[in-house]
């Protein structure tokens, strides 16, 4: 999609009051004409939790809010029927509907199986640290609420090959592989293998759970009509898994794309690399790498070296493959993955996500809407910073055409150029700084134009000299979008 733009329609403490569908049905024609064109929607499926499970504790990949299961027919955001209608809303106001897909792990089980399991190391997952011994493990999903409908299948402990809760001491602070199971291959190497991520882990070599995983996104896609997916802790997967589940779908549904987008949380670029070379580039990636320098820029200040704001990301290596994002559920304060990008740089952060021709950007539901909680005994606030934001859409959508010069040569201030197409003649320049405020000579190829800087921090105009060069300014620790008048 030309110049499209996600944004996540949730972040992890979002009111459990069951009305986030009911208030994407009221906001999806706003938000598609503030410039969005896709929406990444929360999992929609019953967790362990119940209303107060964000989704990734996954209990019934078939229960999207219509049994009486883990205490409430509704999820934390609200029916199935509710869920349906605010894709259709979405989709008939011109935006994509990603949905998030969990197939790392199940949490919840409705019974106790017996099982033998030996405890492994944590940090060396191929060392085993006891003998076989047998324990009790909620590892058996009979789904009392949902019977059969959708689907027949019940899980047992054949389904998994690993997990951490012990129902006999009740502790979950082991590792235990199951016997007769392997971690599997094609994964992450970090703690020398990293299948394991929490609750009880699916084996994706089993042929009845990949049959399973195949026939849900079949079911899904039947059901809701989503144009696509992000699908959670991919470094946990064997890499030719949804390979393989993508393919299938898209061949299913006759050759449909399906956009998909995996998190693979790493800062190392080359592990991401690996990674779309063994899913053979059927999904995208988002660009961790790019997040923490976004987070290390805006601890540092005036220290960070403005040039190297792209070096070793994806979006600079593999651009048609990264999706680029600034912050999300995970890095918010409070929470596993905490690394927040500090206020003040957020404005300069989405300009270098919007207002650039390379990577697939998407925009935090906290970030555009605000948010405050309290969560471990803290309060948290992150700040609405929707009116830069909508300004930064517009120019996307308007002036983000064409050739891109960029004039990342000072370590405090750093500015490109985009100079239009045909359907779209106007060009724009932007500038930053992190520091005091700056200025950067810039040609937009426009010769004696007049340029406005559409975020209103600086009032004067600027005209170009006859060879179609600019002074373009910026305040201070800002960032200032020059638009052809």
């Amino acid at each position: 999609m030309s110049n499209g733009v996600i944004m996540q329609y949730f972040h992890w403490y979002i009111s459990n009051d069951g009305n986030l569908w009911n208030q994407l049905n009221k906001t999806a024609n706003e938000l598609a004409n503030a410039g969005f064109t896709a929406l990444w929607l929360p999992p929609a499926y019953k967790g362990s939790g119940g209303t107060w499970d964000v989704g990734y504790a996954v209990y019934d990949l078939f229960d999207l809010g219509e049994f009486d299961q883990k205490g409430t027919v509704r999820t934390k955001y609200g029916t199935r029927e509710e869920y349906l209608k605010a894709i259709k809303t979405a989709q008939g106001a011109g935006l994509q509907i990603y949905a998030d897909v969990v197939f790392n792990h199940k949490d919840g089980g409705d019974e106790i199986e017996r099982i033998f399991a030996q405890e492994m190391d944590w940090n060396d997952r191929n060392r085993a640290v006891s003998d076989w011994y047998e324990m009790g493990a909620y590892t058996k999903f009979n789904f009392p609420g949902r019977g059969d409908k959708y689907s027949s299948m019940k899980w047992y402990w054949w389904c998994f090959d690993s997990l951490s809760y012990n129902a006999d001491t009740q502790r979950a602070d082991k590792l235990y592989r199951i016997k007769d199971k392997n971690f599997e291959t094609e994964v992450s190497h970090e703690h020398g293998n990293y299948d394991y991520l929490l609750a009880n882990d699916l084996d994706t070599g089993n042929d009845l759970v990949r049959g399973e995983l195949m026939y849900w996104g079949r079911w899904f896609i039947d059901t809701t009509g989503v144009d696509g997916f992000r699908i959670d802790a991919v470094k946990h997967v064997r890499s030719s898994f949804f390979r393989d589940w993508l393919n299938h779908l898209r061949v299913h549904f006759g050759g449909r794309e399906l956009f998909s987008v995996g998190e693979y949380w790493s800062q190392d670029i080359d592990a991401l690399h690996g990674y779309l070379a063994a899913s053979e580039g059927r999904l995208s990636l988002f660009d961790v790498p790019l997040h923490f320098k976004f987070h290390q820029a805006s601890h540092q200040g005036s220290s960070f070296d403005m040039r190297t704001i792209f070096d070793r990301t994806l979006v600079r290596e593999q651009p048609a493959l990264a999706m680029t994002f600034v912050e999300n559920h995970d890095t918010q304060p409070c929470q596993s993955l905490e690394s927040p990008v500090e206020p003040w740089f957020k404005p300069l952060a989405y300009a270098l996500i919007l207002l650039r021709r390379e990577g697939y950007p998407c925009v935090f539901y906290a970030d555009y809407y605000g948010a405050q909680y309290n969560d471990k005994g803290r309060d948290a606030t992150l700040h609405s910073h929707r009116f830069l934001i909508d300004k930064f859409l517009k120019a996307r959508k308007e002036y983000g055409f064409g050739d891109q010069h960029d004039y990342f040569d000072h370590p405090n201030t750093i500015g490109w150029t985009r100079l239009g197409n045909s359907e779209h003649p106007g060009a724009m320049a932007v500038v930053m700084t992190n520091s005091e405020a700056g200025n950067k000579w810039m040609n937009v190829f426009r010769p004696n134009a007049a340029f406005y800087d559409s975020t209103g921090h600086i009032q004067e105009i600027v005209y170009t000299n006859n060879d179609g060069w600019g002074n373009f300014p910026c305040p201070g620790g800002s960032v200032s979008v020059w638009l052809q008048k």
